[in-house]
């Protein structure tokens, strides 16, 4: 079946002329094709399953390195800062995945159909691999086969979008998404507070305020933030404005200290500090001597 899938991502590649990079032939869809090994790069992860049908990737979450190889699938329940790169690529074996967004609003409306019986989320974490079962490969199989068509994408595209997030939902690393099928989940509560510091990570604000507007106590919601999103809620902002800093520097040419004051820090030399521990360079692009 994995043979099939990947026969399946070579004929949207050759259909668009290309032979790597990404491509996103229908909206929540993206297939990706590289012929090397890539570095470790800085980004933040969204909601997504992410199959790997050739290859391997390396991804660091918080202080836990996870890899995944061919057949196995990536389940990402948040938004989270990451690292990762492709270690597995050649010309003549290309890392091949498949990326599909996972759509929250698609995972709630679900509950009313499957009830409690999928509630089962011990050990649950926002980033999980496992094997591919066959009923996911076929539904990501048939999704990827009806993107390759606008009428069928545009027909019976939805209901296998459906589909595909009941098959993560019984996946055994989608233990996380069976967590937020409820609206007064810990991890639905999190995943507010992730949004509310995405929008406003310019900004200093206090913790106890936004555990507040979560409806959980301070030492709750540290606790729940650090078990789900494997950092702490001022480490994820300070990601963030690095994140941030980062492409602004290198795509819109700002300079240190006004990438710095953009983003929302005080101090261009503590930015310059974070930013050369974050990407083991300074800023300017010159790497770190080693100590």
């Amino acid at each position: 079946m994995i043979h099939d899938l990947i026969d399946k991502v070579e004929y949207i590649f050759n259909k668009h002329g290309v032979s790597e990079g990404f491509l996103g032939p229908v909206e929540g869809l993206v297939i990706l094709r590289h012929v090397e090994p890539t570095e470790l790069i800085a980004t933040i992860y969204e909601p997504v399953v992410c199959l790997i049908l050739q290859g391997r990737k390396e991804t660091i979450v918080g202080n836990r390195l996870v890899s995944f190889s061919a057949g196995e699938s990536l389940i990402v329940s948040h938004h989270l800062p990451v690292t990762s790169k492709i270690c597995d690529a050649s010309k003549n074996k290309p890392y091949i995945a498949v990326v599909l967004k996972i759509d929250m609003s698609i995972i709630r409306s679900l509950y009313q159909e499957v009830g409690s019986e999928y509630l089962d989320n011990k050990g649950a974490k926002s980033l999980d691999v496992n094997k591919t079962d066959k009923n996911l490969l076929e539904t990501i199989g048939r999704f990827l086969s009806a993107s390759s068509d606008p009428i069928e994408a545009q027909v019976i595209g939805p209901a296998l979008f459906k589909e595909l997030h009941f098959r993560l939902l019984k996946a055994p690393h989608g233990k996380m998404l069976r967590e937020m099928l409820l609206h007064d989940s810990q991890a639905t509560y999190i995943a507010n507070a992730i949004s509310y510091i995405r929008k406003n990570y310019k900004k200093n604000y206090s913790i106890p305020n936004l555990a507040k507007s979560v409806s959980m106590s301070s030492s709750s919601f540290h606790h729940h933030f650090k078990r789900i999103a494997e950092t702490t809620p001022l480490q994820y902002q300070k990601n963030l404005r690095l994140l941030e800093a980062e492409r602004l520097i290198t795509t819109e040419g700002y300079t240190v200290a006004s990438a710095a004051f953009e983003v929302g820090y005080e101090s261009a030399n503590q930015f310059s500090r974070e930013y050369a521990r974050k990407f083991g360079k300074t800023a300017k692009g010159s790497k770190i001597k080693e100590s």
